[in-house]
């Protein structure tokens, strides 16, 4: 959960006059969520943040369906999709449900030449290669290898990128993503024994304020569509703001495992939520320290969620022949664990290097056409002795 920031100019009251120097007004924008009743931000911009000159094209985005309903266990090679000049372009759906989008992305140019808006979806991008600065209205953010940026909804953002050489991971939520509950107080506070805190929450920092008048495109998604907009003014004129709705990265090597005597369930890796999905964050780690752990996970039945691992990198103990970039699915309604060798392999270790990302979603996965085009069709055999 995002804590109160403030950031360039505001007036001492909202809602109150607040001048330009040459006497004008700037215009106040509530940026809220929830209706009235969930976070918001006030912003102050240089011209009125409604004045649309033109609507253009359409097109439409939606994930194109190849497995409606499944109960097979699959793995798909990330990295074979393939990089494109443009972010939204290279943008894949490989899984997908009401809920949720699981996105495959390799931009190998900088998102400079329009702004983008997703406005009914919260987007946690995780960057798995790559690093460069996020845009938004609301301020700029640096990033890098294993860091999440948290785009809130109706955010207006540009991506710079440093290389041509990039890879995201990319979970679009249309419900709203925060920090666990169980690591924060009823102050929204994260709590002594959460496995990271406010301090590894980076908060935009600087404000690129364009006072301009003219053409400037937004593409904006709305409902599975893309539409072209072009407005008047400049989308990052805001002067000044403050609030709990904004843009933050928390890099994955700042989240603290927690560890005990014998194997520890996943929620201990939680890192967000909201109501139809967690995501969780593995990390390399000290493993269980009873003399006779075994530090592999047991065989578990996805009984209420589907289960979406995202390797990034390491030694990916419980798999076999899992490499940086695959993502394992193993849906509801079957048990899955540790392949064959994996549990001997592990007793007696001491440590592990991996890292990946988990979401486990409450609602079942659909597989789109371009997921099944990356998949390892005899994965669901890979138990088999």
């Amino acid at each position: 959960m995002p804590f109160y920031h403030k950031l360039g100019k505001i007036p001492h009251k909202r809602h109150t006059v607040f001048r330009k120097p040459d006497g004008s007004l700037y215009h106040e924008q509530l940026f809220g969520t929830i209706g009235f009743d969930g976070m918001y931000t006030n912003s102050y911009h240089e011209h009125r943040p409604t004045m649309v000159k033109e609507i253009r094209n359409s097109y439409s985005v939606k994930p194109e369906i190849a497995l409606e309903n499944h109960i097979k266990s699959y793995r798909l090679k990330g990295f074979q999709i393939k990089p494109q000049p443009d972010y939204l372009d290279s943008r894949k759906t490989v899984l997908t449900n009401a809920d949720v989008n699981i996105i495959l992305a390799s931009p190998q140019e900088s998102l400079t030449g329009y702004w983008y808006k997703n406005s009914d979806s919260d987007e946690l991008l995780f960057v798995h290669k790559g690093s460069g600065v996020l845009r938004t209205h609301l301020g700029n953010l640096e990033f890098k290898y294993g860091d999440y940026l948290l785009i809130p909804r109706g955010i207006i953002y540009q991506i710079e990128f440093d290389t041509a050489v990039n890879r995201l991971f990319i979970v679009e939520s249309r419900k709203p993503i925060y920090t666990p509950k169980r690591y924060r107080n009823w102050f929204g506070q994260l709590l002594e024994h959460s496995p990271f805190c406010e301090r590894d929450l980076r908060r935009p920092e600087s404000l690129d304020t364009h006072d301009e008048k003219g053409e400037f495109l937004i593409k904006i998604k709305k409902q599975d569509e893309i539409f072209e907009m072009v407005y008047a003014s400049h989308p990052f004129d805001v002067v000044g703001y403050d609030g709990y709705n904004y843009p933050y990265a928390f890099s994955i090597h700042d989240f603290e495992p927690i560890t005990g005597r014998i194997h520890q369930p996943p929620p201990v890796h939680q890192t967000f939520e909201t109501d139809a999905f967690v995501v969780c964050s593995f990390v390399p780690r000290k493993y269980d320290y009873h003399p006779d752990s075994i530090p592999a996970p047991y065989n578990h039945s996805n009984i209420d969620s589907d289960e979406v691992l995202y390797y990034v990198d390491g030694d990916f103990m419980s798999r076999n022949d899992i490499k940086a970039g695959h993502i394992s699915l193993h849906p509801a309604g079957i048990p899955h664990g540790p392949h064959p060798g994996a549990v001997e392999r592990s007793i007696g270790q001491t440590e592990t290097e991996e890292l990946a990302v988990m979401v486990d979603t409450f609602k079942p996965l659909k597989v789109t056409k371009e997921g099944l085009e990356i998949a390892d069709d005899s994965y669901h055999k890979s138990w088999l002795e």
